[in-house]
């Protein structure tokens, strides 16, 4: 695996605490800030009707627009995080995906994005900074995506993202408290981008595959998935496969059972966690989870890889997709919301 090129010997990666998505606040502790918060909205309701809200932890907010039947869904996300990657170019372009993949994992199209960066002015030069915004921009555009703008600070850590608006049939909304007993999960991306990245954040090493996966627009995945007639997704990002699925579960009241043997990982990525290169954020969705879930005998290294925190991960489609591994099902509520098999 070949050393990293970087732009005038800067490592991105080095002027962060963490890594992508696998930064974000612990699951548990991100619950226990907002549990106040769910139901909560303006006094007779608003313009718009809330259709999806905080109340199940979705990956974006919905509401339909004021008008004659068949108005539109307006979606509503914002995702940002420090470098993953110390290429700034890819570093934009696989935040742009990330930010997107909100919109399509409610089975929405993205319309417009405005930028969100924070910047170390006095520490990084602002031409990498230009090549971060580049990224954001050419996967916008290859969404069909507008950018119009943006909000920047000055932040000791570097960070960018996007704050997204797009558009949806309101009847055909992929939703992640909509799951029923006797559903296939589908998997659209394979897993292992979070211990990919801490290696190469560790060592330098670059994973091309990984930066592929990352980059790729989960576009066709959320259309192939309404095309089956899907109604139950969500995209697996800084909380793992396991998080993800267990507030999947948790929101349709059912259990979610895996096959741990059918779970697509990264080339590199069994490897890499065995040599150690594994996220706190990893470890932290493991905690989360485990008191909901029922491992059986998986070992512990499998447990820590379904738990991997993924930057721009895939969809997991409650729904047979063409193209993408059935790696379990939903089935009615047992004692825990997981069983990994």
């Amino acid at each position: 695996m070949a050393t990293a090129v970087r732009q005038g010997g800067v490592r991105l990666t080095q002027y962060a605490h963490g890594g992508g998505c696998a930064c974000k606040i612990p699951p548990g502790e991100l619950e226990e800030v907002v549990a106040a918060l769910a139901g909560r909205g303006p006094a007779g309701g608003g313009a718009a009707e809330l259709l999806v809200g905080l109340d199940s932890g979705d990956d974006a907010a919905v509401v339909r627009l004021p008008g004659a039947a068949g108005s539109p869904a307006l979606i509503a996300t914002a995702d940002f995080f420090t470098p993953v990657v110390d290429d700034p170019y890819d570093w934009g372009r696989i935040a742009a995906a990330n930010a997107l993949s909100d919109v399509y994992a409610m089975g929405g199209v993205p319309l417009m994005a405005v930028n969100l960066l924070g910047w170390p002015r006095e520490v990084l030069p602002f031409e990498l900074a230009r090549e971060v915004l580049r990224g954001g921009l050419d996967v916008a555009t290859e969404a069909d995506c507008h950018v119009a703008g943006g909000h920047s600070v000055d932040d000791p850590e570097p960070k960018y993202g996007m704050a997204v608006t797009g558009m949806a049939d309101p009847d055909r909304l992929l939703r992640n408290d909509t799951g029923r007993p006797g559903m296939p999960l589908s998997l659209t991306k394979p897993l292992g981008v979070g211990v990919l990245n801490n290696r190469h954040k560790t060592t330098g090493e670059e994973f091309p595959h990984a930066v592929a996966s990352m980059v790729a627009l989960n576009r066709d995945a959320s259309a192939a998935a309404l095309a089956a007639g899907a109604v139950c997704a969500t995209d697996i990002t800084g909380f793992g496969l396991l998080g993800h699925l267990y507030k999947l579960a948790r929101a349709s009241g059912v259990t979610a059972v895996i096959d741990a043997s059918s779970v697509p990982w990264l080339d590199g990525a069994p490897e890499s966690a065995r040599a150690g290169f594994v996220s706190g954020g990893t470890r932290r969705n493991l905690a989360w989870v485990t008191p909901s879930t029922d491992f059986g005998s998986v070992p512990e290294l499998t447990r820590l890889l379904l738990a991997d925190a993924q930057t721009s991960g895939g969809l997991l489609v409650a729904c047979e997709v063409p193209g993408a591994p059935v790696i379990g099902q939903l089935v009615a509520r047992q004692e825990h919301h997981i069983v990994v098999r």
